[in-house]
């Protein structure tokens, strides 16, 4: 059998190599029901091996019911005449098919943020950009202008690390955040949750711990349990997370992370201090703990100046920084990136080149447009006195309901989203139930907890999606419905 051949500088081994080469030729049909096989000494003379290799090559194509010994010396291809035919109809069993780790992972998160955008619902549910910031005539120009620029280069396509002349824009705009960085330090994704996910993939091994805030997005814990990680929840108050016994915590569980969500942060609209900041780096430090810090929110501020990042305050490269134009982008339109030491950015652009193959370009493309023109920054003035207005809108609102039904809140300096407490007596689930038959829906807080136990009469509203008539239609809707509880 001189078409069999060995290689003995390869690492898989040399039975496993006859074994796939004589079961490539019975599938090819080269070797036919019946045809006979060289014996295990002839075999293994002709290779050159010793006859136990060729044993064990037998071996497995029998285990395959590829071949059948002949009166205990020869073997014979017997591919057909195993095979268990049946002309009986046998439908995919398709649930033992499926991984069990997805399951529940799927919530009422998404079916509520995907409901977001149903024409006749008043969503304050969908943490979305404002519609009405980008008109649409500027928006078709500029796909127009990069549409012909485009042509010229007759390719639609972005590197796997992401455009690199939006790259450069996206350091320059960090840099007016005193965050300083090189292009190569720079990787593109669609959002923060796809960023999330590679890094974890990258870093994270199973059992590992992240150290994230009690309250959280769903997307966070979910992308952490996914990646086979544990979530250890820190108490946190307006000031962002706790930090008074947080050495303690690192040094019982050995977390590999610590994830937080920086700037009027998603459910409760605050934001973490300066000195808050200034003391997880320095734990960062003490430990060698990278730190995960999604900035999202960072340029949404009204009462209070910008809000440095913890990414401006390191001085070495401890924090991989997250950011995403979600909020102030044309809806829809996804970009994110992540700024992390060198040999981060290039581990993660391998694995995008695995996972991902090609990048949005178009989404790239209408974002550089916009900050290479300087329309960009203008719009971030005009984002910051629309989600104003609104915040004030729907805070006017509650202010009435906090006396006559006892709701709590706290009004937020930025970002756009609003944390309510529900009276004791009302559960947020219900209220969701009652609002939904009205036309009006919005996160109940229990979502934003790793343990669903939790957060039973809070709620999340966002205000940066509705139209001024949908937040006044909506917020009637939700007093009719703790009118209705409370009756």
């Amino acid at each position: 059998m001189s078409y069999i051949t060995i290689d003995k500088t390869e690492k898989t081994p040399v039975y496993l190599q006859i074994f796939s080469q004589i079961r490539a030729m019975i599938f090819a049909g080269v070797m036919a029901d019946g045809y006979t096989l060289p014996s295990e000494r002839k075999l293994s003379e002709e290779l050159g091996v010793h006859r136990n290799t060729v044993t064990k090559a037998y071996a497995e194509l029998k285990a395959e019911d590829l071949i059948e010994s002949h009166q205990g010396k020869s073997y014979r291809v017997s591919f057909r005449k195993n095979a268990k035919a049946d002309s009986v109809r046998k439908d995919v069993y398709w649930d033992a098919l499926l991984r069990t780790e997805f399951e529940g992972f799927a919530s009422d998160f998404d079916e509520l943020y995907s409901r977001s955008f149903e024409k006749d619902l008043i969503s304050f549910a969908g943490g979305v950009a404002a519609r009405d910031i980008y008109p649409p005539e500027e928006i078709a120009e500029a796909f127009e202008t990069i549409l012909r620029r485009s042509m010229e280069k007759a390719y639609f396509y972005t590197s796997y690390q992401g455009d690199g002349e939006l790259r450069k824009e996206i350091t320059s705009f960090m840099a007016t955040k005193g965050i300083k960085a090189n292009p190569s330090n720079v990787q593109i994704f669609a959002e923060n949750n796809q960023a999330l996910d590679f890094i974890l993939n990258l870093m994270l091994s199973p059992g590992d711990g992240v150290i994230i805030d009690e309250t959280m997005s769903a997307d966070v814990y979910r992308t952490i349990q996914l990646a086979g990680g544990r979530v250890i929840n820190v108490p946190a108050d307006e000031n962002g997370m706790i930090c008074d016994n947080l050495d303690i915590i690192i040094e019982k569980t050995k977390p590999k992370f610590i994830y937080v969500d920086s700037s009027f942060n998603n459910p409760k609209g605050t934001y973490m201090t300066i000195e808050r900041k200034q003391q997880i780096l320095d734990l960062s430090y003490r430990y060698r703990i990278p730190i995960i810090e999604e900035d999202e929110g960072s340029e949404l501020y009204y009462e209070v100046d910008r809000i440095p990042s913890i990414k401006s305050m390191d001085r070495g490269e401890n924090v991989i920084y997250m950011y995403s134009f979600s909020l102030t982008m044309v809806p829809g339109i996804g970009v994110s990136f992540v700024i992390a030491d060198n040999r981060i950015i290039e581990k993660l652009s391998e694995m995008v080149s695995l996972k991902v193959a090609n990048a949005d370009w178009a989404a790239q493309m209408l974002m550089l447009e916009y900050m290479k023109n300087g329309l960009f920054n203008e719009r971030l003035d005009l984002f910051r006195r629309e989600y104003r207005r609104k915040r004030d809108l729907m805070c006017e609102r509650l202010d009435a309901l906090v006396t006559r039904y006892g709701i709590e809140y706290r009004k937020p300096e930025g970002g756009v989203y609003l944390w309510v407490k529900l009276p004791s007596r009302i559960n947020a689930r219900d209220l969701l139930a009652e609002t939904q038959k009205r036309g009006m829906t919005f996160m109940p807080g229990y979502l934003f907890f790793s343990s669903k136990s939790m957060g039973r009469n809070y709620l999340r509203f966002n205000y940066s999606y509705p139209t001024d008539e949908g937040i006044e239609k909506g917020m009637d809707i939700f007093e009719e419905a703790i009118e209705q509880l409370l009756s």
